[in-house]
């Protein structure tokens, strides 16, 4: 069964960091684009940031220079580094993937992990 497994999030103080993981398990050929998202409590989920197969990173503009996506294709992990969060940056937060496997190509969501930024 493929599947996107996020790291627990947590309580975070503002000013603090956390770094989320997300790994994509089963029978695997191909990992396509990794990205992240976030859902705040009575908001949209919105795209947080993505990066591609070769590398290329984008960001929303509220977490530019604040979190780095990164990405480890040996291991089908994608990272999120998050530093000098804020109130505002409290939400579930999800991974997704583009993820080949033998049958078809298709889009996967993880089942999300809260993180909670508060004094």
């Amino acid at each position: 069964q493929v599947q996107l497994v996020e790291s627990r999030g947590g309580l975070v103080q503002p000013g603090g960091s956390l770094t989320l993981s997300c790994a994509a398990s089963g029978s695997i050929r191909i990992v396509y684009g990794m990205s992240w998202y976030r859902q705040a409590p009575g908001k949209q989920r919105e795209l947080v940031a993505l990066i591609t197969t070769g590398g290329t990173t984008n960001y929303a503009a509220s977490v530019k220079g604040r979190f780095t996506i990164s990405r480890d294709n040996a291991k089908n992990t994608v990272y999120l580094q998050m530093n000098s969060l804020k109130p505002d940056d409290t939400a579930v937060y999800y991974c997704n993937a583009d993820l080949e496997t033998r049958h078809s190509t298709m889009n996967y969501w993880g089942k999300g992990t809260l993180v909670t930024v508060s004094s």
